[in-house]
């Protein structure tokens, strides 16, 4: 390996630039192409972590950009010095820009633990990407050295003249990019009297959320209107002033993540998007913001705020309906999966350390809790004679392992109580934001109350986060402002939400709830395994998406350690989501040449990730080849659900994968279920890529 010594602390140097190169026909062969670059100028201790890393943000979006560029980058352990690696292209390769493919490539590799020094030099790059001057400049660069000397003179330009110090502010901003949080205004914007503000974001916080920044400075230049941007990245972010915003007639939102302080923004007219609309159609924002700050009836940011970016309550006209109701039911699901998964867990360890039988115990398994201590421990002889189900194996013999069990089991039964409550609260988060917090837990404790369950805590939860969002929406005299989101939204929530439920809804989702838990008690034959096709189905068609999700959501919110049915499902679920990655990991070993060198690194990885029930460990294959990856996946999954359902294997645990095995009433029959199953995904993953035209080359 070469070691690139004479300049370590530069961002680029000659080593690092691959001009007019053929690095292969996709993303990901040019990323393991200069990932490998990297490395062999010591700047990172391994290519393939490198690799890895970046292919796990370009899973989360798409990272090219119009204009033929493509700017991949990540974090990542393996990265020791922050680096930039460059290809000119040639041919174009595709990163998923709107207008085809990228030939300026550049690699944006940041150390885990870099600090803002880094940051800055990257985020400058991105700032001179929506340049044409500067792309064209790369475009016509001869030699290694000049591509170097034009990135070195964005991303640390040498300080100017003391003469120029008092140039206009339009000179300014094209004399160096414009500091965080905020842009320069012309003297037409000044004139014109239109004030707008903007907050951009992106996961990362390296690049999309500054060249989104000044995309859209950019475009109200052009408008001839005054835009500031709070720039909400990986460094530090310098909010903007209160009074700015007071005066301003519009917001853009152009994020990918949620607005920090979004509260401060509250009945201003917002237009929303993701990050890459701001970089793609920053003109056409700026003139739906002009558009909206004359218009009564545009939507406008919520009156409290404060909470996530995935709110429906201020997405722009732009987003379609189902994308709102989908977005508003995968936030009150992703906040309940952690208790789904710790009191589902600390119950499994409990019936490991106590036995199966611990929920039989006389007065339940709080009774040693209430009753007992570790210098007190029960008489478990005693409680076998008292109880003829804790005999045998029932209950263990050691005292000590009774009373660690049923504390284990007890603190995971408290968790998972919060189920139904964080479920509807969270949803009705996703509505009103903060507002509709108070009001959706307590509507979903009134569902647990009524026994509406999982049904009651989805209704509750859009009662509460519809009536939170009307009250938000309330002009209110000034002095009232302050009371609306802390103390009458959340009352006059709470007394909607929890009324209608008690005296209208609560009762027939109980009912509802109540078939559904004896229809899956009393499924055998046929009906059971048609049951275990469709879960297998829709845990392996987005792998980890809104349909995965929806069949992970119905198994764990069903869960019952008394209700066989149930726990068939939920060793269905799991055990079908375990199939893509397993498959993808004995696919490049059986057939390494179908895959990349990327591919056959991940493949490594996968066999860990589906062992452990992570279904996304397949996602960096189904996003190079969907076509192929994803009919596979599924058709394993449906053999692997159909097969545990047949052979009415039980499962008590939410999440481990194989390393919750105790919780299994038949390991055997559910290893060979999942064995099945991820053999058909690898076989047909590897039939349907060996036919394939244009195989991908090893």
């Amino acid at each position: 390996m070469s070691t690139d010594t004479t300049a370590q602390a530069q961002l680029i140097t000659p080593h690092l630039v691959r001009l007019d190169a053929d690095l292969g026909s996709r993303k990901e062969d040019v990323i393991a192409a200069l990932a490998a670059t990297v490395a062999g100028t010591g700047r990172a201790t391994s290519a393939e972590g490198l690799q890895r890393d970046a292919m796990a943000r370009e899973a989360q979006s798409a990272t090219g950009l119009p204009g033929g560029i493509a700017i991949p980058h990540c974090r990542s352990e393996a990265v020791t010095t922050a680096t930039l690696a460059f290809a000119r292209l040639s041919p174009k390769v595709d990163f998923g820009a709107p207008d085809g493919g990228a030939d300026l490539a550049f690699l944006i590799a940041a150390p885990a633990s870099g600090g803002q020094e880094h940051l800055k030099l990257l985020t400058a790059l991105a700032r001179a990407l929506v340049k044409p001057a500067f792309t064209a400049a790369l475009r016509a660069a001869k030699t290694e050295q000049e591509v170097v000397d034009l990135v070195t003179d964005v991303v640390s330009p040498k300080p100017a003249p003391a003469k120029e110090a008092t140039s206009t502010p339009a000179a300014t901003a094209s004399a160096a990019p414009p500091a965080a949080g905020a842009a320069s205004a012309s003297v037409a914007s000044e004139a014109s009297g239109k004030v707008v503000v903007a907050v951009t974001a992106c996961p990362t916080g390296i690049a999309h959320t500054y060249m989104a920044a000044d995309s859209l400075v950019a475009a109200a230049e052009r408008a001839g209107i005054t835009l500031k941007v709070e720039t909400q990245g990986s460094g530090a972010t310098t909010p903007l002033p209160a009074s700015l915003i007071a005066s301003a007639d519009a917001v853009i939102f152009a994020t990918d993540v949620p607005v920090k302080g979004r509260e401060r923004f509250a009945g201003k007219p917002v237009v929303a998007s993701g990050v890459k609309r701001a970089i793609n159609e920053p003109d056409a924002m700026v003139a739906e913001a002009l558009t909206a700050s004359t218009d009564p009836q545009a939507a406008r940011v919520a009156g409290d705020g404060g909470g996530s970016s995935a709110s429906t309550a201020v997405q722009g006209g732009d987003v379609p309906f189902w994308v709102k109701v989908r977005q508003v039911l995968l936030t009150g699901v992703s906040y309940m999966i952690p208790f789904v998964a710790a009191g589902g867990l600390l119950i499994a360890l409990g019936f490991l350390l106590a036995g199966y039988r611990v929920t039989n115990l006389p007065s339940g398994a709080d009774s040693i809790l209430l009753n007992n201590s570790l210098w007190n421990l029960p008489d478990v002889a005693s409680l076998k004679a008292a109880e003829p189900l804790l005999q045998g194996d029932g209950l263990r013999d050691s005292a000590l392992l009774v009373y660690l069990g049923a504390m284990l089991f007890q603190i995971g039964a408290l968790a998972f109580s919060f189920l139904v409550p964080a479920l509807a609260g969270y949803i009705a988060f996703g509505i009103a934001d903060r507002p509709g917090i108070a009001p959706g837990f307590t509507a979903g404790a009134v569902a647990v109350f009524t026994g509406a369950g999982f049904l009651g805590g989805l209704v509750g939860g859009v009662l509460a986060g519809l009536v939170a969002y009307a009250f938000s929406r309330l002009d209110v005299p000034k002095w009232l402002r302050g009371l609306m989101p802390v103390m009458i939204i959340p009352l006059v929530a709470s007394i909607v939400a929890g009324g209608l439920m008690f005296l209208f809804l609560g009762r027939p989702l109980a009912a509802a709830t109540n078939g559904l838990s004896s229809w899956l008690s009393g499924l055998t034959g046929t009906s059971a395994i048609l049951l275990g096709v469709i879960l297998g189905l829709m845990m392996c068609f987005d792998l980890g998406g809104p349909v995965n999700k929806a069949a992970y959501a119905f198994a764990t919110a069903g869960l019952s350690v008394s209700n066989p049915g149930s726990l068939q499902v939920m060793a269905a679920v799991m055990a079908a989501g375990m199939v893509p990655p397993l498959a993808m990991a004995l696919a490049t070993a059986v057939r390494p040449k179908l895959f990349s060198a990327v591919e056959k690194e991940n493949g490594k990885a996968a066999w860990l990730l589906g062992a452990s029930f992570i279904s996304e460990g397949a996602i960096p294959f189904a996003a190079a080849d969907p076509l192929r990856i994803i009919p596979a996946s599924m058709a394993g999954g449906a053999v692997t659900g159909a097969l545990i359902m047949a052979f009415k294997v039980q499962l008590s645990a939410p999440h481990g994968g194989i390393f919750v095995f105790f919780a299994m009433n038949n390991v055997v029959l559910f290893l060979a279920a999942l064995v099945v199953g991820f053999v058909v995904s690898a076989a047909l993953v590897i039939a349907l890529k060996s036919t394939a035209k244009r195989p991908v080359a090893a």
